[in-house]
């Protein structure tokens, strides 16, 4: 097959165009430029995209002997991507830019530009693994468990499933650093990129007060209605948030207080003991199927973050009055679960679909 390996300048990326070589297939490593003004290098493991990581890449492609080309995709990845994190924060919720990058930048724009070039897939260095199944091709957890992206990749439907090569997905992170030593990739020990990788400095708070002013408010006890605090932007809080608020005093009992609602509207923070966070029922719009959907109620699991563990629930599909509702039922309560992020569904090791958290409660 005719493969574009996305190289981000990373190990991971550099191992997985190695393997689709070795497969046999005719790879032509491309780079994302994705940020307008790229810095010169990265910061530690903070951010990506910047010049450092461009020549990184170069360099990768270099020793496989492939061809090279960098994809400027800055404005399209500054219009789905960032300006959406933005909209979403501006109206109170927590989104998650790595889905929205997936869904939109390399498996919709790098996907549908390298099909038109005549390409038959996109190879990338995430942790999943595509299985045939009865069906066609499904979407499964990694092998190691530590290093699984199957959650910021369940916004992938079939057709992008059928374009999409994930080579690490069998493998540990331990087993790709030593295969890049012995292939003499000089990324083998290049530090993991974490956080936000357009907020190199992990600043959100100070990023989003940047591109959306002070919007001052008070910080109000949700069981008793006091004001405890104020704060400079309610946006800048999330659902389960402990830290930053800056109370000043403890709870009466001395426990700890957490966010539990953020209405930017009245610019309010609402914060309460942790049984507040509790919930065992979410509710999910926009819901992407990674084949056919559901028929009727699903025993499952669902995922309600990005390193969150699985909990056991009945997913089922409902209509609601702007479009399909994903509704899981959990087994067990849970806490700190904000809107804005993605509800993962789960058959097994196999993911099923996703949809954006839109309302949460008890049953």
């Amino acid at each position: 097959m005719r493969v574009v390996a996305a190289l981000s300048g990373g190990v991971d990326s550099a191992v997985a165009a190695a393997r689709a070589v070795e497969a046999g297939h005719d790879v032509t490593g491309i780079h994302l430029a994705l940020a307008r003004n790229p810095q010169s290098h990265r910061t530690g493991a903070r951010g990506c995209c910047t010049l450092e990581d461009a020549r990184d890449a170069r360099r990768v492609a270099d020793v496989l002997g492939i061809p090279f080309y960098v994809w400027d995709l800055s404005e399209r990845f500054a219009e789905d991507v960032v300006d959406d994190f933005v909209a979403e924060y501006a109206a109170g919720r927590t989104p998650n830019p790595c889905l929205r990058c997936n869904e939109k930048i390399k498996f919709s724009a790098v996907l549908d530009r390298a099909l038109g070039l005549g390409f038959d897939a996109v190879a990338t260095g995430h942790y999943a693994q595509i299985v045939d199944g009865p069906g066609g091709r499904e979407l499964h957890r990694a092998a190691d468990e530590a290093k699984d992206q199957s959650y910021v990749l369940a916004v992938l439907d079939a057709a992008q499933l059928a374009g999409a090569m994930f080579p690490l997905g069998g493998s540990t992170k331990h087993e790709v650093r030593a295969e890049a030593a012995r292939r003499g990739l000089l990324v083998a020990d290049k530090p993991d990129s974490h956080d936000i990788c357009f907020i190199p400095d992990g600043d959100t708070g100070g990023w989003l007060r940047d591109r959306l002013g002070e919007a001052p408010g008070d910080i109000v006890d949700a069981e008793s209605g006091e004001t405890l605090g104020h704060h400079d932007g309610a946006f800048a809080f999330t659902v389960g948030q402990r830290r930053g608020l800056h109370l000043g005093r403890p709870a009466d009992d001395g426990g700890r207080r957490y966010v539990v609602g953020v209405d930017v509207p009245s610019s309010t923070v609402l914060v309460g003991p942790p049984v507040l966070l509790e919930v065992d029922r979410v509710e999910g719009v926009r819901p992407r199927w990674c084949g056919a959907a559901p028929d009727g109620p699903l025993e499952g699991t669902v995922q309600l973050r990005a390193h969150g563990e699985p909990i056991e629930a009945v997913v089922a599909r409902e209509t609601a009055a702007d479009g399909e509702v994903l509704v899981a039922s959990l087994r067990t309560r849970t806490r700190g679960v904000a809107p804005g992020q993605a509800v993962v569904v789960y058959d097994g090791t196999r993911v099923v679909g996703s949809a954006t958290i839109s309302r949460t409660s008890r049953l």
